[in-house]
């Protein structure tokens, strides 16, 4: 499938899509105008205008939209967003609070690059906020980087990380989500064999897949089984020329959305069939759950092809991180070498993604790590979102990620 038009045609699919939401909102108000009350005029405005959104949804980066944070006294301090470093494919950002004056534990959240933005941290971020000065992994969109840039595969992605982690010092406490969490431990493992001043003081791996084999789901099946030849010849793409990455190879962000929303397909029809009879009867808000949910959800980024095809390789197939044989410009990580950095892990029992004991068997490879630096978390009953986003992150998850930070400060 590397054609521009395979890609140009999935986004000319889009486009119709949000031109006949939007059609059948011109046509129901036009319909409304005659004074004659329909259901059905209704039911149609209520279709488009559902349509249209969510379709317009799927090119664009959502907005951080950080509220300002309330101190003890109802004083209400702005939340800014300020570029520490900016790199090709991605930004390490800080969220400035405005006239914060007392010190709060440094930590780095590490975004996946899954194929959503940044952005689906916002909730997380916010938790985090009050309690921590927060900086974050912001990655770009692969479509958005010119092919002047070069390549961005797995090795680059771990380099930008150690970057990251070097840059605000030993004092920093990572938090990575999902995706990156194999790759933060590697960079950990880096940091301790080279520059031992520069390792964080704690590092916690929210469902991530250390160990893709330890207990399969669906995902990690995928990237087991399918050999890796055919994999490239389905699912990559080549940006056209109406963007500015355009001749970049990639695996596109429309391409893992369906992906994700084939995963359960009956929900999510079931969530638009309710949005749609809700917006007929006036009860839709823009900020309703289904809208705040599927605003983020649907936003979706293309990842380069060499970033999917060699964490598919790396990860899931040939599971060097599992193993401890991953290499970085051809040298071995030990991560046995860690021996400062406290390590927490947290999964959640109904993961259907990373399910529980993936992630955990990052314990079993920090042979150097002391038992007292070393702790894991099973949160009951919670899918993968609700592990980092909801209310079993901020009243039983996110307490125990601040206690095991400060424990280790």
């Amino acid at each position: 499938m590397k054609y521009k038009t395979t890609y140009d045609l999935m986004e000319s699919m889009r486009r119709t899509n949000q031109w006949l939401g939007a059609a059948a909102v011109a046509m129901a108000d036009q319909a409304s105008a005659s004074g004659h009350e329909n259901p059905a005029t209704d039911i149609l405005k209520a279709w488009g205008v559902t349509t249209e959104r969510s379709y317009a949804r799927m090119i664009e980066k959502p907005d951080w939209d950080i509220p300002p944070l309330v101190d003890a006294a109802g004083i209400e301090h702005p939340v800014g967003i300020e570029k520490r470093l900016e790199r090709a494919f991605g930004d390490l950002i800080y969220f400035n609070i405005s006239d914060r004056t007392a010190p709060k534990p440094q930590v780095l959240l590490v975004a996946p690059m899954s194929g959503h933005y940044a952005t689906m941290l916002r909730k997380t971020v916010i938790s985090l906020l009050p309690d921590c000065d927060v900086y974050l992994t912001d990655w770009h969109n692969a479509r958005d980087v010119p092919a002047s840039a070069g390549s961005f595969d797995i090795e680059d992605y771990t380099k930008y990380l150690i970057e990251f982690i070097h840059t605000l010092g030993p004092d920093t406490h990572v938090i990575a989500v999902c995706q990156p969490a194999p790759l933060a431990l590697v960079a950990t493992a880096k940091l301790a064999q080279t520059s031992r001043n520069s390792q964080p003081k704690t590092l916690t791996l929210i469902g991530g897949p250390i160990d893709p084999a330890a207990n399969p789901t669906e995902v990690t099946d995928f990237g087991r089984l399918i050999p890796i030849a055919q994999i490239e010849r389905s699912l990559i793409q080549e940006i056209g020329q109406n963007h500015i990455g355009a001749g970049r190879k990639v695996y596109p962000g429309l391409a893992q959305l369906a992906s994700f929303m084939s995963m359960n397909p009956a929900d999510h029809l079931r969530a638009f069939q309710n949005q749609i009879t809700n917006t007929a009867k006036g009860h839709d808000d823009l900020r309703d759950a289904h809208n705040v949910f599927y605003d983020e959800y649907l936003a979706v980024m293309d990842m380069t092809a060499e970033f999917y095809l060699s964490t598919v390789e790396r990860v899931f197939k040939n599971r060097e991180i599992a193993r401890n044989e991953f290499r970085l410009d051809g040298q071995k990580i030990d991560i046995g070498k860690i021996t400062q950095t406290a390590v927490h892990i947290i999964e959640g029992q109904d993961d259907d993604i990373t399910a529980p004991g993936q992630c955990l068997a990052a314990l079993d490879l920090l042979t150097g790590l002391s038992d007292d630096k070393k702790a894991a978390h099973l949160e009951p009953q919670a899918g993968h979102y609700g592990i980092f986003a909801g209310s079993r992150w901020r009243n039983n998850i996110r307490p125990r990620v601040l206690e095991f930070i400060r424990s280790h400060c």
